[in-house]
């Protein structure tokens, strides 16, 4: 375990993969079962992250999201329930079952929102970040973004105004391995997102995005020098999705056995085990009782979505406009 992280911060980093793991797991099972309405885009592999990230925030930080993004919200600590709810489009989802998988958001959370816009996520974090530093508060915002997102105009005009205006913002890079069906070696025409973040004037690091510990000490160092004034950092994880971009997506751009070996040698969950069980902080039965507790959690709130009402007819054209 690493010397700058206590257990308790370790085990709450477990925690929250698990639970992205077995929410994405249950939810792929129901959208194949046609429960799930509309699109959905799972985080499965990449859970070490959004909790590697996350450990290191308050409600008071703020995160803005991806189409990809039950694991930001879980990690952020929205609620497991209403989230289900969402994403089934009922009565008591965490946005009245409006927004569905790719709009889930939770301001008290300091969760921004998932956001199917690519690219969407860093001038708002960047929003997020300038407010902080003008009132002084020491809070960070983190702007979460794949490897096709971090392409986009908005993601460079972004990262340029951070630098200029030293913002307390940190560009969170999910190298997935793939821009929706195109593999990362062909879309980044330089070839390393990392080098490219770092000629805006800003530190980067790349890191291994299925080591919750390595992304941990990454994101510590980063938010510590946000808070200190010290402005941007952007911290590319490299960590392949297991999914398609959707559900349904028929994968035909990547060979079987690669799936095969991210399963075997970069599965999240295991590497955690693998290194505290190495080193003795955490005994085995202490992450199976999680798992058991988790397993359940996710079971009961998607049985409960399943059976709740719709929302009501009258809601359809409330909360469209917000007035000033």
């Amino acid at each position: 375990m690493s010397a700058s992280l206590d257990k308790n911060t370790a085990l709450r980093g477990y925690e929250i993969m698990k639970t992205i793991r077995e929410f994405e797991t249950r939810i792929a099972a129901e959208y194949a079962a046609g429960t799930v309405p509309g699109m959905t885009h799972l985080y499965i592999g990449q859970e070490a992250v959004a909790a590697g990230i996350c450990v290191h925030l308050s409600n008071a930080d703020s995160t803005a999201s991806t189409h990809r993004g039950h694991g930001h919200c879980i990690a952020k600590g929205c609620e497991i329930g209403p989230m289900a709810l969402e994403l089934f489009r009922k009565e008591g989802g965490i946005c009245k079952g409006k927004g569905g998988s790719m709009h889930i958001a939770d301001v008290s959370k300091g969760m921004l929102g998932a956001n199917a816009i690519v690219g969407g996520s860093a001038p708002l974090a960047c929003g997020a970040a300038l407010t902080a530093k003008t009132l002084g508060t020491q809070n960070v915002s983190v702007a979460f973004m794949g490897d096709g997102a971090a392409n986009q105009g908005t993601v460079f005009e972004s990262m340029n105004l951070a630098v200029v205006l030293k913002l307390p913002v940190i560009f969170v890079v999910e190298n997935n391995g793939y821009g929706e069906h195109t593999g990362v070696d062909y879309h980044v025409g330089s070839k390393d997102i990392c080098s490219r973040s770092a000629a805006f004037g800003m530190p980067a690091k790349k890191i291994d995005g299925t080591d919750f510990f390595a992304v941990s000490a990454a994101m510590a160092e980063a938010a510590a020098l946000a808070r200190a004034g010290g402005g941007p950092t952007t911290l590319e994880c490299c960590a392949k999705r297991w999914h398609g971009h959707y559900e349904g997506d028929p994968q035909a751009y990547r060979a079987k056995s690669e799936l095969e070996e991210l399963r075997r040698d970069a599965d999240p969950l295991i590497i955690f085990r693998s290194k505290v069980s190495a080193a003795g902080d955490v005994s085995v039965a202490e992450l199976d009782s999680l798992d058991a507790k988790i397993t359940q959690q996710i079971s009961d709130a998607v049985d409960v979505a399943l059976r709740a009402p719709q929302p009501a007819p009258a809601e359809l054209l409330t909360d469209v406009y917000a007035s000033y």
